[in-house]
């Protein structure tokens, strides 16, 4: 029988274990080759990605540059001798920073070196529009225009598919400008009958361009006018709309643009019998035949309109005075309407009565803002009360039950109080007048004059700082850097608009003095922190949009 080769035997043991140390030896070096080429791969591997990471480490640093933040300055003024200005001043993001910026008028013969009216081809004085950066008040763009000045109203492009913010009406013209670059968008002839001050109103597409249109709100005496300008061209839709009713409608700057939870517009008009809605949808059938159907109708209303005059009444009063939107959660917004008696809040949805606090002699526009921490803005109403002394009010918004109070002397020329929101969701409340002094003062000047800040936080106890002594023509509080930046603009002036005198427009910080200020303890609940405890609670404050 032949022997299997392939097998150890016992007689051949020798012979069959090297043949096996052989074998291993052979299967030992194929893993040990195996595992190198393995750890070379994981070191080429390990090597080109430290090399990526150093490039992107590199482009990062050398490359790319990192965003820088905008460096401002705590307060600048920008001085315009020879000048005249008037009632409105918009703070917009103008420039690519992060800080908004403002955006004045002017009256003047020339608007720094080598810009002079003469050298655009208009007569001198012309109107110069004018945006300035919010970090340190240089200009950023300037725009001449032909003179007179009418009225302009900015903030108007925000999703309307519209490449122009500002529209301006001026000696014959209306004129479309861009924000950013200063430029002329179009330009239009004046409407016959539209010259005074109008109100503009941001409409939807009527004429299916897919670009937002406009409306333009013009009142006297006798009748309010109604016209519709393309967003795109600016050329009119249809004709001009008188509405004739048989109420007589205020003269009034302050006729709104409401729209209703289902989507439908109305324009929101002052009577003599009190606060009333026409659909717009109705006022663009008369104006076009058939541009009507881009615009939703809502049965809810309509069910309230006159046949005879399409008028859905919201609120009735025989002294409508201001009617102001209240921007808060709710939407549609609810509407907020100063009478010769009241303060009436009404609900946006379904025109009922919210609340109404009693009062008279309102000063000025309500304002807005958080005193306590229920997410609803709370309304600042100033109140004149006789004997040069004013009250300053500040209302729940939810109820209209008064949540806080406080009397100053009435300063000649002191702007109306106003808020600016923090992240500790309550608001900083910016008041204008002069705290009582122990002796009394028969007559308060403008010398008098102080401002007054609030923290809900510390509701006993005002910061009282001096201020500018110039004739104020606008104010404006504001948030320019989202968490960080809140100041205040004051443009003074001339007393009488349209006179040629030194303009100033100063921008200050709202903490800038606040370590300066005069500390007020306005009861004795206010006693328990020491004056270096309320100031640095203001100097930590951190703001915000809402």
């Amino acid at each position: 029988m032949m022997e299997n080769t392939n097998h150890a035997t016992e007689g051949d043991p020798l012979k069959s274990g090297e043949e096996a140390t052989e074998l291993k030896k052979k299967k030992s070096l194929k893993e040990v080759l195996g595992f190198q080429k393995l750890t070379h791969w994981r070191t080429a591997f390990f090597f080109l990605s430290l090399f990526l990471c150093l490039i992107i480490v590199f482009a990062f640093s050398f490359i790319l540059r990192c965003p820088v933040r905008p460096q401002y300055l705590v307060s600048w003024n920008r001085t315009f001798p020879k000048a005249a200005t008037f009632d409105f001043l918009a703070v917009e993001a103008a420039s690519s920073d992060k800080v908004r910026d403002v955006l004045f008028v002017l009256k003047t013969r020339e608007c720094g070196v080598n810009s002079t009216c003469a050298d655009a081809g208009l007569p001198s004085p012309c109107v110069w529009v004018l945006a300035v950066d919010g970090t340190d008040g240089e200009t950023l763009w300037q725009l001449p225009l032909h003179p007179e000045f009418h009225w302009v109203q900015c903030g108007l492009e925000e999703d309307t598919g519209r490449a122009w913010d500002c529209l301006l009406s001026h000696s014959d013209q209306i004129t479309a400008v861009d924000k950013h670059y200063g430029v002329i968008k179009w330009q239009q002839p004046q409407l016959s009958g539209l010259h005074s001050t109008v109100p503009v109103l941001s409409i939807p597409d009527l004429d299916g361009d897919k670009v937002n249109d406009v409306a333009l709100v013009g009142s006297d005496n006798t009748q309010t006018q109604l016209a519709f300008l393309s967003g795109k061209t600016g050329v009119q839709i249809g004709s001009t709309v008188s509405v004739n009713s048989t109420l007589s409608l205020n003269s009034t700057e302050m006729h709104l643009l409401h729209r209703t939870a289902e989507g439908s517009h109305y324009v929101l008009l002052q009577t003599d019998t009190g606060l009333y809605g026409l659909a717009l949808w109705r006022i663009a059938a008369k104006a076009k035949e058939g541009i009507e159907v881009r615009l939703k109708k809502d049965k809810h209303w309509e069910k309230n309109a006159s046949s005879a005059t399409g008028l859905v009444p919201i609120y009735e009063s025989d002294s409508v005075i201001r009617v102001v939107r209240k921007e808060d959660r709710w939407d549609p917004p609810n509407l907020l309407l100063v009478t010769g008696t009241d303060v009436v809040l009404v609900n946006g949805k379904d025109r009922k009565l919210l609340w109404r606090f009693n009062t008279s002699s309102v000063l000025s526009e309500p304002s807005f803002g958080h005193f306590n921490k229920d997410d609803v803005l709370d309304v600042v109403v100033e109140e004149d009360v006789g004997n040069y002394t004013k009250r300053i009010v500040i209302l729940d918004g939810k109820t209209g039950v008064v949540l806080w109070q406080v009397s100053l002397l009435s300063c000649p020329n002191s702007p109306g109080p106003t808020a600016i929101h923090t992240t500790n969701a309550v608001s900083v409340f910016v008041f204008w007048g002069m705290w009582p002094p122990a002796t009394n003062l028969s007559i308060p000047l403008m010398s008098d004059r102080r401002t007054y800040l609030m923290l809900p936080l510390y509701s006993e106890i005002l910061l009282e700082s001096t201020n500018s002594l110039d004739h104020i023509i606008t104010f404006k509080a504001t948030l320019l850097e989202l968490g960080r930046h809140a100041a205040y603009f004051l443009l003074s002036g001339p007393e009488a608009e349209g006179d040629e005198d030194t303009v100033v427009l100063r921008k200050q910080k709202l903490k800038q003095y606040v370590p300066e200020s005069k500390v007020l303890r306005i009861s004795s609940e206010g006693e328990w922190e020491s004056n270096k405890e309320i100031t640095d609670a203001f100097l930590r404050l951190r703001f915000s949009e809402e």
